[in-house]
Formats: structure tokens, C-alpha cells, sequence
């Protein structure tokens, strides 16, 4: 009797789940490889799926437009704007581009006059214009002069771009505050104000800001990247990743979308996405080569391993703007970079890593750059460092800001005061930068757990009394280090002098000449910062006798133990090193 064959075992089987989403995602596949029938195919389906949805309608009329059939793709955007939805105004711009593309002047015309007067953000008025020129140039007569909705309110939104491009981020958020409590419906403003935010390190209320234009516009492709990043950064990480799975699905047609889509997702650490959107733009501008999207391409490739291509990337980068020393840095950190001593660039920004500035500053001994002190991305570095850094970034950005001593930088200061959280010592370094830059009013501080006002024109130390010798001492050392000691130690050397007389108090030593004891806490505080120097060095400066400086130095060791303290500073360092 034969026996019968065990049956073979079944094949897992996945399910396809067929959806526009599945559609969409065919669609983009297609327009990647420059496929344009099978997108439209793709495209078609989506709509088929999802017939309510204007915006697999509008991704149609697009490869229509790009196919060249243009009064197909308008037929669509006109059944968008009567059934679906009247309030995408944009799609009257594309309608104008597609009349003129068919050399229907007349009909160009009158969409784009109602494009002007219906669209309330002017997201393509700089285009929409230029094409009225074309218009003008075809016709050969005057235009219909159209009532420019965007324009109204254009100008105080273009100040606030501005101001963020120069990073003055509180004044910028004072200006879109106003501009939204009058015009609430103004979605490019509230983006805006939720880069500021965010700029200035205020991740909740940037969020916030953002979920409001969404609710308004639940499509907006700037609001969604904003968001997903806002969520990343600050322990949003499950909704931040819904996010990016529906930006996953999206393929702007427009350059300036696409690359804020392509930032986007290399920021929340999608490089394969962003490399994608990066090479496409690379293709269709190509004519424009851009020394910053040569790097943010390159830092794509550098994170997914294609290292030699970044590398060329750099390399044409560093050839277009050689005086930036961004592509040069990568490249001499190329060897780094391919055996594993130097992770890729995390940043999607165009400018040395904030750290490599920092230390480059701090070397060179010199004032802060003016390009440091005005790039509104280096200047976000610093209030995001501020907030969010390490106690020793904090202390770095509070002595850069004592070069930098804007409004922008005294307004971050005093907040910072304000935190319980931060550090007593942070806080007086930071009142002590305060009071150098000029704000000399009463500063409110949270020290020791407690709010407490400082008064006007006082630092934030404890002086025992008001003695004009004991300040007299202050001003003659400060009068001298003040371009030859950072921020940190002209304040430790302040410090050092009220901790001697709250010690002594209320047998204060009498002071005679008061630049032999600022040359000793010259001296004392130039050792605590290993910084070279004799008594005979200190005494020349100030004009006394090198005994002198010796005498005043031996009393204030003698009150404050400073060479005990700092023996035990150089043991700690000794015992962290090993």
C-alpha cells in the first residue's frame, strides 16, 4: 500500500492591502524613476480609493501639468475648487501656469487675478507676480490690477522673517503675535511663530503653535515637519513617528517643499528619505548648483555609508564657497568619518558643528565673530545650549553672550534667572554678563531656592557694606583684565574679593592703595585659571612693588585658602583622568 506525501508546507502569504495609501506610495516610486504614465496610473487609483480627497486630486493634475496635458490637469483643479475644496487657492496658480503653457493669455489672466484676491498667504505671489510680467509682456496691454489679499498683511510678515533670519527671536515672536490676534487664519505667520519658539528652545509652546495651524489646515506640509521635529526633541517620540510615516507617503512637486520635506527628515533621522529628496532636487536644479544643498546631501549620503560620494559632494561645495570652511571641515575629517573615530554630521544645517565653533573661538583668543553673533542659526545654537546643554555648554554660551549683548541676549539671561532648575553659580555668572552688557536695572533671579530681586547697578555677591575703598579695588582690577579675562573669570576674581571681606567682616583690613590689592587678585585669580603669571608681571600693571602684590596675595590664601583649594582641583583632575 502506497503512502500518501506529506503535504508541503504553506507558503506565508502577506496580505496586500490595497488603499490610495498603497497607490500614493506606487505613485512616488514612479516619479522617482522619472515614470510618469505609470505614476498617473498610480494616482488615478489613489483617487479611486479616496475620491473626497483634493489631494490625490491635485497630485493627478501635477503629472498632467508635467506630461503636458494641461487642460486635463485643469479640469481636475477646477472640480477641486467647485466640489471638493474651495479654500485650496493655490490651485488657481497652477490653473494660470497651465493656461499660459497652452498660450491662453486671456485665461491665465483671469486665474491668476483670482488666485491674488483669494489667497490670504501669498505662498506663490512672488511667482504669481512674475508671471503677470509674462502676461503683461504677451497680451502687449495693462493687466486687470487684482486686490492682493496676501499683500495687507505681507509687510509685517516679511519684517518678522527678518527678524528671524537675524536671529533676534524674541522681537520676531512679538511682531507674529500681532499679526495673528489680527489675522488669526494667517497659517505662514503661525509657522513662523512656531519657529521661534522653538529657536529660542521653547519646545512646548512651538508645538503648541503648530497644532493650531493643523487644526486649521490638517495637510500643511510645514506644520506636519515642524511638528514631527518639535515632538522628536522633546519626549514626543511615539507622535513625532506617526508623523513621519505619513510624510514617508509625501513627494512635493514644488522645490521649496521638497526641501523642507528632505531637512526635515534628515533631522529626525531618516537619511535614506532625505537622500532621496536631496538627489531629486540635485537633478532638477542642476542647473543651479548650491553650495548648500551639495552639504545637506552630503551629510544624507555620510549617514547612510555612501561616504566616497559625500565626499565628492564636499569636495564641489568647498570649490562654490570655499570661505564658509564647512565642506573643508568634513573633508579633513573624512579618514575620522570612514573608520568610526567620528560619527556623521547629526545637523542638517549649513555651518560648522556649534561645538567646533565654540572651541575654535575660545582658542583663537579673540571677540566672537560678527558672522557667530548674526547667524540667526549659530544664535539659536545658543539659546537652544542655554536651555538644553550640559553645565559646561551653559557656561560657554553665558560667556559668549558677554560679547554679543543685545536685547535678544539680555531678555534670554533673564529668563534663565528665572529657573529654578539651573545653577546658583550659572546664575551669578550670568547676572555678572548682565550687568557688563549694560542692563543695570533690578534683575529678578531664583538663588538658593528663593526669588529674590536684584537691585539696580548691584552684581550678585554679598558685600558685607558699602565701602567706596573695597570698590575702588573692584574697578582698578577690572579696568585692566577686562579685555584680557573671559566672562567666568572676571566674575570668579569679583567673587574671590567679596568672599575675602564677608570672611574678615568687620575686621576688614584698611586699604591704602587700592591697585596693590586688585594686582593680587589679578594674581590669584590668573592661578586658579592656570593662567602664566609672575608678582613681578602683576606689580608692573598696576604699578605697585612686587613685595606688595606677594603681601596681599599671602593674606587673601591666608582667609580663603585658595592654593588649598586649587591642590585639591588639580588632585580631582589627576583621579578623573586615570
Amino acid at each position: 500500500m502506497r503512502k500518501k506525501n506529506k503535504a508541503a508546507p504553506r507558503a506565508k502569504i502577506i496580505p496586500i492591502q490595497l488603499d490610495a495609501a498603497f497607490f500614493y506610495e506606487r505613485a512616488v516610486r514612479s516619479l522617482d524613476r522619472f515614470r510618469y504614465d505609470k505614476a498617473l496610473r498610480y494616482f488615478r487609483k489613489a483617487v479611486e480609493y479616496e475620491p473626497d480627497n483634493p489631494v490625490n486630486h491635485c497630485n493627478m493634475a501635477g503629472i498632467l501639468s508635467e506630461m503636458g496635458n494641461y487642460e486635463e490637469s485643469n479640469n481636475i483643479l477646477k472640480k477641486v475648487l467647485d466640489e471638493l475644496d474651495p479654500s485650496m487657492t493655490e490651485c488657481w496658480f497652477y490653473m494660470a501656469n497651465n493656461y499660459a503653457n497652452m498660450e491662453m493669455y486671456e485665461a491665465a489672466e483671469e486665474a491668476l487675478v483670482q488666485y491674488l484676491e483669494e489667497d490670504a498667504d501669498g505662498q506663490f505671489l512672488e511667482e504669481a507676480e512674475e508671471m503677470m510680467d509674462l502676461l503683461h509682456y504677451e497680451l502687449d496691454r495693462p493687466l486687470k490690477q487684482p486686490v492682493v489679499k496676501a499683500r495687507g498683511r505681507l509687510h509685517d510678515h516679511e519684517r518678522a522673517r527678518q527678524l528671524l533670519e537675524e536671529g533676534k527671536f524674541v522681537e520676531a515672536v512679538k511682531l507674529l503675535k500681532t499679526i495673528i490676534e489680527e489675522q488669526p487664519e494667517f497659517l505662514a505667520a503661525r509657522n513662523n511663530l512656531a519657529l521661534a519658539y522653538y529657536y529660542m528652545g521653547l519646545f512646548d509652546q512651538a508645538a503648541d503653535t503648530v497644532r493650531d495651524v493643523l487644526k486649521m489646515d490638517a495637510g500643511n506640509l510645514h506644520a506636519l515637519c515642524n511638528l514631527a521635529i518639535f515632538r522628536m526633541h522633546n519626549g514626543g517620540r511615539e507622535e513625532a513617528l506617526a508623523i513621519v510615516g505619513a510624510l514617508r507617503k509625501m513627494v512635493p512637486m514644488q522645490p521649496e517643499l521638497a526641501f523642507k520635506l528632505a531637512t526635515t527628515m534628515g533631522i529626525l533621522g531618516e537619511h535614506e528619505a532625505a537622500y532621496g529628496h536631496f538627489r531629486r532636487l540635485l537633478r532638477e536644479l542642476s542647473g543651479h548648483r548650491d553650495p548648500c544643498l551639495l552639504h545637506y546631501t552630503a551629510v544624507a549620503a555620510s549617514n547612510i555609508g555612501r561616504l566616497d560620494e559625500a565626499a565628492w559632494l564636499w569636495k564641489e561645495a568647498a570649490l562654490l564657497d570655499p570661505e564658509a570652511g564647512v565642506a573643508e571641515y568634513y573633508l579633513q575629517h573624512l579618514d575620522d568619518l570612514k573608520s568610526g573615530r567620528m560619527s556623521p554630521p547629526s545637523s542638517y544645517h549649513y555651518h560648522l558643528p556649534f561645538e567646533e565653533q565654540l572651541r575654535r573661538w575660545e582658542g583663537s583668543g579673540d571677540e566672537l565673530p560678527e558672522r557667530m553673533k548674526r547667524d540667526p542659526l549659530v544664535r539659536s545654537s545658543f539659546f537652544w545650549a542655554l536651555r538644553h546643554g550640559d553645565r559646561r555648554m551653559k557656561l560657554q554660551v553665558i560667556q559668549a553672550f558677554s560679547l554679543v549683548g543685545d536685547d535678544e541676549v539680555k531678555e534670554a539671561l533673564r529668563e534663565f534667572l528665572r529657573l529654578p532648575e539651573e545653577d546658583d553659580m550659572l546664575k551669578r555668572v550670568a547676572v555678572f554678563v548682565l550687568r557688563g552688557i549694560g542692563d543695570n536695572g533690578p534683575i529678578e533671579a531664583v538663588l538658593g531656592g528663593e526669588r529674590v530681586v536684584i537691585e539696580a547697578n548691584r552684581m550678585p555677591v554679598r558685600m558685607p557694606a558699602a565701602n567706596a575703598r573695597w570698590q575702588a579695588v573692584i574697578e582698578a582690577a577690572m579696568q585692566r583684565i577686562k579685555n584680557r579675562f573671559d566672562a567666568v573669570q572676571q566674575h570668579d576674581l569679583l567673587t574671590l574679593w567679596a568672599e575675602f571681606l564677608q570672611r574678615l567682616y568687620p575686621e576688614t583690613p584698611v586699604i591704602r592703595k587700592a591697585e596693590g590689592w586688585a594686582a593680587a587678585l589679578e594674581y590669584l585669580t590668573a592661578k586658579m585659571h592656570r593662567k602664566g603669571i609672575t608678582f613681578e608681571e602683576a606689580a608692573m600693571r598696576y604699578g605697585v612693588s612686587a613685595a606688595t602684590v606677594c603681601k596681599h596675595v599671602r593674606r587673601i590664601d591666608e582667609v580663603c585658602g585658595i592654593r588649598d583649594r586649587m591642590k585639591a582641583a588639580h588632585m580631582q583632575g589627576e583621579a578623573e583622568g586615570d
